[in-house]
């Protein structure tokens, strides 16, 4: 945790529920809301680069289970790879996301926006590879097909909006989007929709399938 973040955390603490007043929300990349669990998996991002997208992903372990603190431990390299037979596939691994929105709207962070997180993988979008290098991730605590939960959205509403007041979102995709035939997360549970209707933002900055499905919808 970066000294200004431990302040930050520790005035939190002292005075519990007063609102910042600094009028910012943010201290060195990382979300004041958010609860903080420091991740070792990111490093630097390429220089001058645009941080201009957010991926949303959904997670749980075992899959389908919720609640439990495995997902912060396996951003945080402490995951106990033998408790599960389901972790034997992913043993060893390093990975890590900006964010984890919990089933109940809870809201995790791990690595500082200003960071690269470990979350994308080989991806592409808008016509630039390695989006890791240039995006923020956001985990929801769920699984491919299933649906979240109000809070979840309401969450990441908020958060989305945070974000894109800081830096200088354009677009907002899912691993699906950026990793086909590889990734299907969020998957077909995640209410594309209903989400860009709250967020209220462009259609252009989400994926096309999108916006080809709500014309479709809206067509006579």
């Amino acid at each position: 945790m970066t000294p200004g973040r431990e302040r930050q955390e520790a005035e939190r603490q002292q005075h519990p529920g007063r609102e910042d007043t600094t009028g910012s929300s943010w201290s060195e990349g990382w979300y004041l809301p958010a609860i903080a669990s420091p991740s070792p998996n990111h490093g630097p991002r390429p220089a001058q680069g645009p941080i201009d997208l957010i991926v949303l992903h959904s997670i749980s372990l075992p899959p389908g289970c919720y609640g439990g603190d495995e997902v912060r431990q396996l951003f945080t390299n402490t995951l106990d790879f033998d408790a599960h037979p389901y972790y034997d596939g992913i043993r060893g691994i390093q990975v890590s996301a900006h964010f984890f929105v919990r089933r109940d709207g809870a809201l995790w962070q791990f690595v500082s926006c200003d960071r690269r997180a470990w979350h994308a993988g080989n991806s592409a979008w808008r016509g630039r590879t390695n989006c890791n290098d240039d995006s923020i991730g956001i985990e929801l605590e769920g699984l491919e097909g299933e649906l979240f939960e109000p809070e979840q959205y309401r969450t990441l509403r908020k958060l989305c909006l945070a974000i894109r007041d800081r830096y200088p979102i354009a677009h907002l995709a899912g691993h699906e989007d950026i990793a086909p035939g590889r990734k299907a997360d969020p998957g077909a549970g995640f209410d594309w929709h209903g989400f860009e209707r709250m967020l209220g933002w462009p259609s252009t900055m989400f994926p096309a399938r999108i916006r080809v499905a709500k014309n479709i919808r809206s067509a006579p």
